[in-house]
């Protein structure tokens, strides 16, 4: 199941070959019939993972962050290279709890994505082969326990995404794609330096050859034989660990590292604005959790506080960046740096609260953030411009709208009975429960504060009041004096249509059902994130030192 929810994209996008350019609606229907296909495996993934398995040895060598399921496992590329001894590289594939939180994000949020691009009239054709080559990328890395294909997958994502920004975006499009482009390629690079590295360090204990394994990467086994990078290599280990921080914190994106994603966003088309902020920026913190805190525990904890400080500036920054916004959808690019500073919180706390609320966070941030520029995409596609000061008393004309767009304020404030409130305040409790990150947890505090500030402030300009004088829209009064708003340029219907209703109800449902009960994502992942922590403890790694 695993190999065909990777790749039912890129056999879409085979077929979409063979369709003529003109057949734009046949186009559109089979990357839908694949993104839905994606989302129905998903749904049998979910069904047939057993979380209690946790615990039980699944790989050869075992692994300390948990088993993993559905194992497909066989050799890809072999060679010969002498004195180095043989290259071996595997089509490794696994879910544990990790990643199956992230599968089922991914899936939810591609379907979104192809119905968000139906309104597309520009070389539809390939837009929707690079959109479906993006979505086995995604898919694949969260999959992948081979570090060699979890890189390939990883370089995947550039290409696609850096043309769908670069084709389909707005007026700055080509700088904010090379932007992008540049930031994720100069970390990938240097990630491809520790994995070649970490290659040459590390034996698989099933054939006693050099191995790009993640499973047995995280064994403790290699720690006890000394054999990361060698037993006297505690420089190169903290180099390599925080190369790889770097190259993770640039998708996070992690301050200074974030300068991309605003341009990215506010350049790029509706729906790659949701694939960006849903599913790629998680891609940064899943790589820490699965790569760099199991191969360098010991420098993990020795970093616990720097990490938190920049999950702290992350936080605050983003919150006082985004208040300082006019465009509404840079204010919601900068609130998802504030918010994706809380996942940085919660692992700097290495405790199982903290990092049960970072990965809750990441899925709810996936949801709550995809129905944000949605719904920036539908103001968008009605005025041509998101000026928060031009619009004023929408909630009189707009009101289903207008809903919507509290449901989704609300849950990124963090408001109780909505998923946004649970995952952070997991994050809090697991910090304020770190000696480590408690004085950091009372600063980041704050970023509630000021959260508060510019989603409620946008809110008042835009939806409350009356409509000010140099608004983006007119209004009609019909022939028994209702007035009616009247967009410029917009010929379609004024409120929610059937395909924006159909993107967005299942968002709401999402966020307030795992609001009121956390326990379908949660029950995933406690007993994986369990045994993360177990390996990342202090007692775990005395074998190290």
């Amino acid at each position: 199941m695993l190999s065909f929810i990777v790749f039912l994209p890129i056999i879409a996008g085979l077929v979409i070959l063979a369709v003529p350019s003109s057949q734009k609606q046949i186009i559109r229907i089979v990357s839908l019939l694949a993104a839905l296909g994606q989302g129905v495996l998903a749904v049998l993934i979910w069904r047939h993972y057993d979380p209690t398995m946790a615990g039980i040895v699944a790989a050869p060598g075992g692994s300390p962050v948990g088993s993993f399921q559905m194992i497909e496992r066989i050799p890809w590329i072999s060679l010969d290279l002498g004195s180095f001894g043989p290259l071996n590289i595997e089509y490794f594939l696994g879910v544990d709890g990790l990643s199956i939180t992230m599968v089922l994000l991914t899936a939810l949020i591609s379907i979104i994505g192809v119905l968000s691009s139906w309104p597309i009239q520009k070389q539809v054709k390939g837009y929707f082969i690079l959109y479906n080559l993006l979505s086995t990328a995604m898919m694949g890395c969260f999959v992948a326990l081979d570090f060699f294909l979890f890189y390939v997958f990883w370089e995947l994502m550039l290409l696609p995404m850096y043309f769908l920004i670069g084709i389909w975006g707005g007026p700055n499009r080509e700088y904010a794609a090379i932007k992008f482009f540049l930031y994720t390629l100069f970390g990938s690079v240097f990630m491809l330096l520790v994995m070649i590295g970490l290659y040459f360090s590390v034996t698989d204990p099933l054939t006693g050859h050099h191995t790009f394994s993640l499973v047995a990467m995280a064994d403790q086994a290699n720690y006890i034989k000394g054999t990361i990078l060698g037993p006297d290599s505690v420089t190169w280990r903290y180099v390599a660990f925080i190369v790889l921080f770097v190259g993770f914190a640039i998708k996070v994106p992690m301050f200074p590292f974030h300068t991309w994603l605003p341009d990215a966003h506010v350049e790029a088309p509706t729906p790659i604005s949701v694939i960006l902020a849903g599913v790629l920026l998680k891609l940064g913190t899943y790589g820490m959790m699965r790569i760099n805190f199991p191969l360098f525990p010991e420098v993990y904890q020795a970093g616990l506080y720097v990490i938190g400080v920049f999950g702290a500036i992350n936080i605050i920054y983003g919150a006082f960046c985004a208040l300082a916004q006019q465009d509404l959808k840079k204010m919601v690019a900068y609130s998802s740096i504030s918010h994706m500073g809380y996942v940085l919180l919660g692992l700097a706390a290495a405790n199982t609260e903290g990092m049960i609320g970072a990965l809750y966070q990441m899925f709810n941030h996936g949801t709550i953030t995809a129905m944000l520029f949605l719904l920036v995409g539908v103001i968008y596609d009605r005025a041509h411009a998101r000026q928060i000061d031009k619009f004023g008393g929408l909630a009189t004309y707009m009101p289903v709208y207008t809903g919507f767009v509290i449901v989704a304020w609300f849950a990124s404030l963090g408001l109780p009975g909505l998923s946004g409130f649970i995952s952070e305040a997991l994050v809090f409790v697991g910090a304020f429960s770190a000696p480590v990150t408690r004085p950091i947890a009372m600063v980041s505090v704050l970023g509630i504060v000021f959260g508060a500030a510019y989603l409620l402030w946008s809110l008042q300009r835009m939806f409350l009041g009356k409509r000010k004088p140099d608004a983006l829209y007119d209004l009609e009064v019909d022939v028994d004096g209702h007035e009616h708003i009247h967009f410029h340029d917009w010929k379609g219907k004024l409120d929610l249509d059937a395909r924006e209703l159909t993107m967005l109800v299942p968002l709401v449902i999402i966020v307030i059902a795992l609001g009121i009960y956390p326990m379908p994502v949660m029950g995933l992942i406690t007993t994986s994130v369990n045994k993360l922590v177990q390996v990342l403890t202090p007692v775990a790694m005395s074998a190290v030192h």
